[in-house]
């Protein structure tokens, strides 16, 4: 999943929300070094991505993208699946998602200190250009494959993706709703067990 799945799952605990938020620039077991709920929400992003991964939902999601972009099918799903979330928010979330984000980017912001370079360097592009936000729009979402294919020096012909999402519209979305119904079980019984430990 992408970050705006990852957020929404960290709930209403916002150390949770910072460990997930920071997790991909955690290297090893460099998680150790963070206080009990902020590792807590690194191990379950680690927890979501793995369960994700090897999902069948997602797999037959994936099998959609395999021949043209290989293995970066994966992260194209993960964003893929974002703009599902964003569009249909209003079924997650009692609070508007312009409203959620803003209050992330405000949060974020006041606790940067706690988040590694790399998240810190990232955080102004996300809120400069609204990512939450952006997911909900098939032009956001090409927006945001086109600056990935950029990082891949256009390699992954990630931005050609936006056609894939309008061909496979109905079906990427029912293979979204299906998941991601799983995916908050999942987590709901994972993260219990984590701030357990």
């Amino acid at each position: 999943m992408n970050f705006l799945a990852h957020l929404y799952l960290s709930k209403n605990n916002k150390n949770i929300l910072i460990g997930n938020f920071i997790a991909d620039a955690v290297k090893g077991k460099k998680f150790n070094e963070y206080p009990t709920e902020i590792k807590a929400g690194i191990l379950l992003h680690r927890e979501i991505d793995t369960y994700t991964d090897n999902h069948p939902i997602v797999r037959k999601s994936k099998r959609r993208l395999q021949e043209r972009y290989g293995h970066y099918n994966g992260v194209i799903i993960d964003i893929l699946y974002d703009h599902y979330l964003a569009k249909n928010w209003h079924q997650y979330s009692e609070i508007p998602l312009e409203n959620y984000a803003e209050n992330v980017y405000l949060f974020f912001q006041k606790n940067i200190q706690i988040l590694p370079v790399r998240i810190q360097n990232i955080l102004p592009y996300m809120i400069e250009y609204n990512w939450l936000v952006a997911y909900a729009s098939i032009e956001g979402i090409g927006k945001i494959l086109e600056g990935m294919n950029k990082r891949t020096k256009g390699i992954s012909k990630m931005d050609l993706a936006i056609e894939d999402l309008k061909l496979y519209y109905k079906e990427f979305e029912e293979d979204f709703t299906s998941f991601f119904k799983e995916l908050e079980q999942f987590t709901e019984e994972k993260t219990t067990s984590l701030l357990s430990i």
